[in-house]
C-alpha cells in the first residue's frame, strides 16, 4: 500500500482518487485555496458536488491550511490544479519534495517563456522547483480521454501515462491500474503533453458549429439536417494540426492519433465547458458575454489558444511555419479572444504537412531545434 496525495479537487483531481483508492492506497485529497467549499462539503456530506459520487473510504480530505499534515509521509504526488496553477502548485510542493518522489501531473496545457516559445507543463513545473531537486524528481502526465464523472462511476477509461524514465511509468502505472482504470505508458512527453493540451482548444472549434447553426436558424428550417459533416472535418483539421506543432516541438506523431489525440479530442466534443463555450462563441456572443454565461469555470480551450496562438505567430513572422500552417488555431483565436465571426478557410484544410514547416535559416537539425534557434 502506498501513500498518495491529490493536490486540486477539482473534478478530475477528485476523480483520480478512486481507482487509487480503489487499490488499497491512503490517499489524501488536498484543496488549493479555491476549493475550499470544495472540501468543506467533501467532508460534510462524503461526496464531491461535481461527480455525485460517495468518496471512497480511504480518501480523507485536507484543505490547503493543512498542508503539512496532508504531504507528510506521502510516495506519489498527484497534481490537478488547472494550467494556471502550476506555478503556484510547484512553489508550494518544493518544500515538501524529496529527490526520488513521483509527481504525475493530469493538468492540460502549454506555457510560454517571454521570447514565445512554448515548453510542456512538466517542463515548467520543473523549473519551479530548487535547484537541488531538478532532475531528482520525476515528473509524470496522464492523457487520453477521461471524463471524471464517468471515471468516479468506474466506467471503462483507457488512458496513457508518460514520463522519461520507464522504471517510474511501471511503479506509477501498478499503482493507477484496475479493472476499469486501464493504462499504457509512453515516454512520448512533449507529443502526449501537446496533444491534451491542443485537445480542448479545437474541441471549442467543434463546439462552434452547433452555435453557427442555430445562429443561422437552420436547424428550425430542415429539422434534422444538423452540421456534423461540418464538425467533422473542422475536428479532422484539428488533428492534422495537432500533428504538425507534435512534430515541430519534437514528439512522436503516433501519440496523435491515439488516446492522447484523436481519444481524448474525441471526448471532450463530446460536451464539457470547451463545448459550451464554442456554441455561445457560435452563436455571436462575444468571449467577455460567453465566458460571463459560464462564470466560475475554467475554460481551458481559451487559456491555451492565448498562449499558443502568439507563438504561432511568431514562428510564421520569422519564417519557420508558413503562414497558412494553422489556419483552424488562428480562426479560433479569431473568435475565442479578438471576438471576430467565425468563416472557415476550407481552402487552407487539410494541406500537406511538409509544406508546413520551413527550414530556419542555417538550421539543418530536428523541428525543435528550429524553434528554439529561431526564437533567439
Amino acid at each position: 500500500m502506498a501513500r498518495i496525495a491529490v493536490l486540486g479537487a477539482g473534478v478530475m483531481g477528485t476523480a483520480l482518487t478512486y481507482p487509487l483508492a480503489d487499490n488499497g492506497h491512503e490517499v489524501h485529497l488536498i484543496g488549493t485555496h479555491l476549493d475550499e467549499e470544495l472540501i468543506a462539503a467533501c467532508r460534510t456530506t462524503g461526496a464531491h458536488p461535481g461527480l455525485n459520487s460517495v468518496l471512497p473510504p480511504n480518501v480523507r480530505c485536507f484543505p490547503i491550511g493543512e498542508l503539512d499534515e496532508a504531504l507528510d509521509g506521502i510516495d506519489v504526488i498527484a497534481l490537478g490544479v488547472n494550467s494556471r496553477g502550476v506555478h503556484w502548485a510547484g512553489q508550494i510542493l518544493a518544500p515538501h519534495l524529496r529527490p526520488g518522489q513521483p509527481v504525475i501531473m493530469v493538468t492540460k496545457g502549454l506555457a510560454a517563456d517571454a521570447d514565445g516559445a512554448l515548453c510542456i507543463l512538466p517542463d515548467l513545473l520543473s523549473t519551479k522547483l530548487p535547484p537541488s531537486l531538478r532532475g531528482t524528481v520525476p515528473i509524470a502526465a496522464i492523457g487520453g480521454p477521461s471524463i471524471a464523472a464517468e471515471l468516479a462511476a468506474r466506467r471503462p477509461t483507457c488512458v496513457v501515462f508518460t514520463c522519461s524514465d520507464t522504471v517510474v511509468l511501471d511503479y506509477l502505472a501498478g499503482l493507477f491500474v484496475t479493472d476499469y482504470y486501464q493504462i499504457w505508458t509512453s515516454t512520448d512527453m512533449i507529443g502526449v503533453e501537446v496533444c491534451v493540451a491542443l485537445k480542448n482548444l479545437y474541441a471549442l472549434g467543434v463546439g462552434l458549429v452547433p452555435g453557427l447553426l442555430e445562429k443561422a436558424n437552420e436547424d428550425q428550417r430542415v429539422p434534422g439536417a444538423t452540421m456534423h459533416n461540418f464538425a467533422a472535418a473542422l475536428f479532422a483539421q484539428g488533428l492534422v494540426e495537432t500533428a504538425r506543432l507534435v512534430q515541430l516541438l519534437g514528439g512522436s506523431i503516433e501519440s496523435v492519433f491515439s488516446l492522447p489525440g484523436a481519444g481524448d479530442l474525441y471526448v471532450t466534443c463530446q460536451g464539457g465547458r470547451n463545448s459550451r463555450m464554442g456554441r455561445l462563441l457560435g452563436l455571436g456572443l462575444t468571449p467577455a458575454a460567453a465566458a460571463g454565461q459560464l462564470a466560475g469555470e475554467t475554460i481551458e480551450g481559451v487559456d491555451a489558444v492565448k498562449v499558443i496562438a502568439p507563438a504561432i505567430e511568431q514562428l510564421i513572422r520569422r519564417g519557420v511555419l508558413e503562414p497558412d500552417a494553422f489556419p483552424l488555431l488562428r480562426q479560433i483565436y479569431g473568435v475565442a479572444v479578438e471576438g471576430r465571426p467565425f468563416e472557415a478557410s476550407f481552402d487552407r484544410f487539410f494541406q500537406p504537412a511538409t509544406m508546413a514547416v520551413r527550414s530556419a535559416a542555417g538550421v539543418t537539425s530536428s523541428p525543435a531545434s528550429h524553434v528554439k534557434q529561431a526564437l533567439q
